[in-house]
């Protein structure tokens, strides 16, 4: 058995190594455990809005991600049948200068490789991969008792707290929460990159830019990644896939037929895209429990998982990593009353940004006299009142008044 005074992350994701290095500022000791034996963000390109950024710039993260990164002057939605622009909000300087920090786009792989750059070289912080956290339950002494498992070697540990950022798949849900199992939305996201300099893709979607294609059927995003040199595509349509598929490759027909009916430039941006992956859109209720006394906090998707519409899955991670740590660094003695004020003051954040992204998805997806409605108001606002309506969300500084 051994008794590990530090406390243990469970998966090196996004969430779990901005946790690392929040409690490492605090100056408490952390060990990451992470199953798989390199690190491999799954997925393609994701959104970091001035409420993540400011963040990851405070921890020193974003000197390192900003080679790789993009600043969008601005996010335009376009009506997909038409190309119509329906709307800008700025961003570039305009979002630094109202927000307090950039809007950055960015392939999820760059972000996990500044963060981990950042870990390693971080004398408080372990990381180790090739281990998998199992058998987690709650010790009669307090704390965590686990098996720490190795390919065909396993060792039993204890540790202090446990924080589990291994996902929507999470395996340490249970010991939060009788529903354990995420939810399958009815919604299929297809994800592809492309080289910018493909043959006529500029017309269709800037470089400059995060555009957004809106239609009934379906909608989808599109960004530049890899400091520019890739496009980022995103899709999300109604669909059935396998239950516990995640990442996977599969017949793209269904989002040919729609792109290929919406615009003629869209069949044609279909055609030039060789292969696109699915992925299963899934949900955990972020109502249920996400921290227990005896030493456990979930975080991220193992604890709120959310569908993509607002873009802030990585931001909600980020946050919710920084203010767990500033919360146990100032309950070292009372780690329960820390997990419970985390959970208190998370959850109403969280279920504010999910019913965005439940607006969103309405809006986005509308046909009919709401898409007119829709499309006339777009029209007439500012894009410094379009700004405005995200005040709330790209000003916020999680770390404030903790």
């Amino acid at each position: 058995m051994v008794a590990d005074p530090a406390i243990v992350i469970a998966g090196a994701g996004i969430g779990g190594l901005t946790a690392a290095l929040a409690l490492s500022r605090e100056g408490i000791p952390v060990r990451v455990y992470e199953r798989a034996e390199s690190l491999r963000e799954v997925g393609a390109g994701l959104q970091l809005s001035p409420n993540a950024t400011r963040l990851l710039e405070r921890l020193d993260v974003l000197e390192g991600l900003a080679p790789q990164a993009v600043q969008p002057v601005s996010v335009t939605l376009k009506k997909a049948s038409t190309l119509a622009t329906l709307a800008e909000v700025p961003l570039g300087e305009a979002a630094q200068t109202r927000w307090g920090a950039p809007y950055m786009v960015a392939h999820r792989a760059d972000l996990q490789a500044a963060l981990a750059e950042r870990v390693r070289s971080d004398e408080r912080i372990a990381l180790v991969t090739g281990v998998l956290v199992e058998k987690a339950e709650f010790a009669r002494n307090g704390g965590i008792r686990a098996v720490l498992r190795r390919g065909e070697e396993s060792e039993e540990a204890n540790f202090p707290l446990l924080i589990g950022a291994d996902g929507v798949w999470s395996h340490l849900r249970r010991l939060a929460r009788t529903s354990v199992r995420s939810r399958f939305t009815g919604y299929i996201a297809w994800r592809a990159t492309l080289p910018a300099d493909t043959d006529n893709l500029s017309e269709l979607v800037p470089t400059d830019r995060v555009t957004a294609f809106l239609d009934p059927r379906f909608h989808m995003i599109a960004y530049p990644v890899r400091g520019g040199r890739l496009i980022n595509l995103v899709a999300i349509i109604p669909g059935e896939v396998p239950l516990n598929a995640w990442e996977q490759d599969a017949d793209d027909a269904p989002l040919r037929k729609v792109l290929t009916a919406a615009h003629p430039l869209l069949a044609r941006l279909s055609a030039a895209t060789p292969s696109w992956t699915v992925w299963p859109v899934h949900q955990v209720d972020p109502a249920d429990a996400w921290t227990r006394p005896e030493g456990l906090a979930l975080i991220g998707d193992a604890a709120h998982a959310v569908p993509p519409f607002a873009a802030q899955g990585a931001a909600m991670a980020i946050e919710d990593a920084v203010v767990l740590a500033r919360l146990i660094a100032r309950q070292r003695d009372n780690p329960a009353q820390a997990l419970a004020a985390y959970e208190r003051i998370r959850k109403p954040r969280v279920t504010s940004v999910a019913k965005r992204g439940a607006f969103n998805r309405f809006t986005w997806h509308a046909g009919g006299p709401v898409a007119i409605a829709r499309d006339a108001i777009l029209r007439l606002r500012s894009g410094s009142k379009l700004m405005g309506d995200f005040d709330w969300l790209y000003g916020f500084d999680a770390e404030a008044g903790i």
